[in-house]
């Protein structure tokens, strides 16, 4: 099974870093979509982590994971 990820990384006003993870994201996503999704996030102050708001785009990447279970049992 193959999974993918969209993770963007956020510095709170505390300077605690916080990951966003959004599953599947469409293949087509850009680079300036996903920097203006995040700078919405601040701007609209969407999320707190304990109790202090996003202030800073550290970072974005996709993610990309492949599991292949074995049948031992």
């Amino acid at each position: 099974m193959i999974t993918k990820n969209l993770e963007m990384i956020f510095q709170s006003s505390t300077g605690r870093r916080s990951t966003i993870r959004v599953q599947d994201p469409n293949d087509a996503l850009t680079e300036a979509e996903v920097q203006t999704a995040m700078q919405g996030i601040i701007t609209q102050d969407v999320f707190h982590v304990d109790g202090a708001g996003l202030t800073t785009i550290l970072g974005a990447r996709i993610v990309t994971r492949e599991v292949a279970d074995l049948n031992v049992i």
